[in-house]
This record gives structure tokens, C-alpha cells and sequence, in this order.
């Protein structure tokens, strides 16, 4: 065990792609935030398939979920659990769980926003002996913002460089960007660029039962429909101006399904919309940081997308700047998301705004998060 008294939280995230659980236990004794141990844990098929189920739940039923809400927070345990046996920790050395939770809706840009995420905290927290922190998006929406993207704070406090400017991109189900300028007196910034994973991992699930296109092998056989490529990044979301954030909801094969389909004469359909999908990501993600952050030096890349080597390489080609995973910064891509939300439970605890206003479109710095202790 060792000798200097650490600062332990532990960070949870489970995406868009809903694949599985990302679990990251932090100290956050020293500067510099650091990894004692991770752990991915698959969801059980029976709940990845009711979570997948709920996406097409209208909004006005969401209060259904209560069975989901608590099989979700015991299979979030479960990762805790098997996360501590990794490591030289007990329950009892942890100050709290941060849990992002399930994302099941967002809808920033209602009459009445909300974000809901499950995963029971009452639960979680039973279960583990742990305080857990969670709901972390619903403060920021009160104060006028998306709730998201919430990463860039911790990008910001991790990646930041005094010498070069940087992006980071973490690559989800969804995409999102963090502008990270070397000047300290410039804002960070950052939003949703739109489709990460998801449109191809659906596509190739409906397409040949695979849940995602390994290294992209698929993409690379296939020949991208520049026509069907234009025509989708002509969507009004592209066009946005930030702050902006977006999902599942939208981005989607029913959303795929209404822009006019791939040449229905080739030979390799599959193949090509697969390509045309991994061009999309790409293409959306450079041009967000030529937008908005043209002088950007270094490319980092955090997130399952990481290690889609087809993916890395179209996104490399359509830049001049160096691009790399976060692996090469000291933080391995895999983490870096729950490791974000550790943090976010860190500064809750010690009473620290969570948000970046600029990113999120808040009217001001806000503590992110509710407690629920665990002897409640």
C-alpha cells in the first residue's frame, strides 16, 4: 500500500454505443491525475438489449424504466467491484463513485431540456459501500447550457500544452472536439461534432451481425460514395454554430435512411456505405477543427475510434497536423473518459465547478453532480 495519502475516486462511463462499462479508479493526491487501475466490463446481453430497447421509448414514458434503472446500477457494481480486486484498494479507501450512467435521452433543445442518464445511485451506492455522484449534466442544463460535451474540463486539466495548440477528439458513439489553444488567456472550447462509432456500428450490424467493423476492415474494402457524402454533411447539425451537442436520437439509421441511398448499382453496397460512414466521421471532425480551431498543431484521439485504424488513417489524411491517440500524451485511449468523470466526482467533493460555460453555452461555472451516500 503506499505510504502518501492517496485522494481515490472512481469513474464510470458507459457510451452511446452502449458496448460496455469503462471503469477507472484516480488519485488525484498529486498534480497530475493518476491511473491505479481500469476495467472493461461487457453489458450483460440481456440488459444491453433493454437499453438498446429504450432509445425508442417516447419521452413521455421514460418513467418505466425504474427495473432497467435498477438492473443498470447493479451491473455499474459489478464493475466497481471487479475494479477494486484489480487494485491495492477496498471500498472503504474510495471517497465516492462518479457515475455518468446510461444516457438513455438528451434533449438539450426542448421547451423543458433534460438529460436522463440511468443507473440508480441509491443502488450503485448500496451495493458498493461507495458515495456515488451522478447526474452530472442536469446542473449545467439549469444554468442554460447543453449538459454537454463535459469532458473538456478534464482535457483541459490533462492535456493542455504551453507550447502547441492541440484537439482532442474522442471518438464515441458520438464525436466531440476539444480546443485546447497554448495561449492560457484564450478559452478552451469544444462540442459535439456529430456521428463518432454509431452509424457504423449499426450498419454493420444490420448488415453482417458484427457489433462494430474491427480496424475498419470493412471501410477499407469499399469505395466511399462521394455524392451520398456530400449530401449528408449538407445536415443542418453540421451547420451549427457552437455550443452544440447531440446523440443517438438523431444521429441514427432512420436518419440515414431518409437522405437518398448509396448508388444502388455497385457490387460491394455493404462495403461502400460502410466507407462512406468512416468518411463521414472523418470528414465531420476535420472540418469542425478547421472551423473553429484552424491553427491546431496536434490531433489527440481518445475513445473506441482510437483504434479503428482505417478511421485514423482517412482522419490523418485530411490534415496537415500530426494526429496520435491520447496514448502518446501518457493516458491510455480507453480511459480517458471515465477517467474524466473521476475527475468531475473529485471536483464535486471539494466544491469546484465541473462545466466548461463556453463549451456548454452555461451562463456561468457550476458544481456538477449529486451525492447520494452510501449509508442513505
Amino acid at each position: 500500500m503506499p505510504t502518501s495519502k492517496p485522494e481515490l475516486f472512481i469513474g464510470l462511463m458507459s457510451g452511446t454505443s452502449m458496448d460496455g462499462i469503462d471503469a477507472a479508479l484516480v488519485d488525484f493526491s498529486e498534480a497530475q491525475p493518476k491511473l491505479i487501475a481500469s476495467l472493461g466490463l461487457a453489458w450483460p446481453d440481456d440488459i444491453k438489449q433493454a437499453l438498446l430497447a429504450a432509445k425508442d421509448i417516447p419521452d413521455e414514458a421514460l418513467d418505466t424504466l425504474g427495473g432497467l434503472d435498477l438492473a443498470t446500477a447493479e451491473t455499474f457494481a459489478e464493475a466497481c467491484i471487479q475494479l477494486l480486486d484489480k487494485s491495492p484498494y477496498q471500498a472503504k479507501h474510495i471517497i465516492a463513485i462518479g457515475n455518468h450512467g446510461q444516457t438513455i435521452r438528451h434533449r438539450p433543445d426542448i421547451t423543458q431540456p433534460f438529460s436522463l442518464q440511468i443507473g440508480n445511485a441509491k443502488r450503485l451506492a448500496s451495493i458498493t459501500g461507495i458515495d456515488v455522484i451522478s447526474d452530472f449534466r442536469t446542473a449545467d442544463i439549469k444554468a442554460g447550457g447543453q449538459g454537454a460535451p463535459l469532458a473538456p474540463a478534464f482535457h483541459q486539466a490533462v492535456f493542455r500544452s504551453d507550447d502547441i495548440n492541440r484537439s482532442i477528439v474522442n471518438i464515441g458513439g458520438i464525436s466531440n472536439i476539444t480546443v485546447l489553444p497554448k495561449d492560457r488567456t484564450q478559452p478552451v472550447t469544444g462540442f459535439d461534432c456529430g456521428p463518432g462509432n454509431n452509424l457504423m456500428d449499426a450498419w454493420i450490424s444490420m448488415h453482417t451481425g458484427k457489433t462494430y467493423d474491427e480496424n475498419g476492415r470493412l471501410a477499407a474494402t469499399g469505395k466511399t460514395d462521394m455524392g451520398l457524402l456530400a449530401r449528408l454533411l449538407l445536415d443542418d447539425y453540421f451547420q451549427l454554430a457552437p455550443p452544440k451537442s447531440t446523440g443517438f436520437e438523431y444521429f441514427n439509421l432512420q436518419w440515414l435512411n431518409r437522405h437518398e441511398g448509396i448508388n444502388s448499382s455497385s457490387e460491394n453496397i455493404i462495403a461502400d456505405m460502410q466507407s462512406t460512414l468512416c468518411d463521414l466521421t472523418a470528414t465531420s471532425i476535420i472540418r469542425a477543427i478547421n472551423q473553429y480551431a484552424g491553427d491546431t498543431g496536434e490531433i489527440y484521439v481518445c475513445g473506441g475510434g482510437a483504434h479503428n485504424q482505417e478511421l485514423m488513417k482517412r482522419i490523418q489524411s485530411l490534415t496537415v497536423s500530426n494526429v496520435a491517440s491520447t496514448g502518446a500524451l501518457g493516458i491510455d485511449p480507453d480511459w480517458v473518459e471515465a477517467m474524466a468523470f473521476a475527475w468531475l466526482a473529485y471536483r464535486h467533493n471539494n466544491k469546484l465547478p465541473g462545466n466548461l460555460p463556453v463549451v456548454t453555452g452555461a451562463s456561468g461555472d457550476v458544481v456538477l453532480g449529486r451525492l447520494t451516500p452510501a449509508s442513505c
